[in-house]
């Protein structure tokens, strides 16, 4: 049976999961929920960023991402910081939703997969 490895667990989620090199994380909010969407945007990505570095893998191996904005006109301000945090010609499957969110104060939230 192979091994699967769950980063920071607790009784409802863990950061990421690696199960046969791929690497799930869990939804991505920003720690400065004061921010507007390209400073959520961005606290986000480095979050990511750290998730997968700890999985041994980074962005340039993403297979899937998923975003959700409180406000689809955000959506602008988001592609702004992710477009530039995407490494050239390695842009994953994706899908952006507007959603009503767990608190009022996320303005974006980003899950992502992605292989070793």
């Amino acid at each position: 049976m192979s091994k699967i490895l769950r980063t920071n667990p607790n009784p409802i989620l863990s950061a990421a999961v690696e199960y046969h090199g791929f690497i799930f994380t869990q939804g991505v909010v920003a720690r400065n929920l004061d921010a507007d969407a390209e400073g959520q945007t961005r606290d986000i990505l480095e979050q990511i960023d750290t998730l997968l570095e700890q999985h041994g893998t980074d962005n340039t191996r993403l297979l899937q991402a998923q975003i959700w904005l409180k406000d689809i006109k955000d959506r602008d301000a988001l592609n702004k910081i992710w477009s530039a945090w995407l490494p050239e010609n390695a842009a994953p499957a994706r899908a952006c939703v507007q959603a009503v969110m767990a608190d009022p104060r996320i303005l974006v939230e980003i899950m992502v997969t992605t292989t070793k």
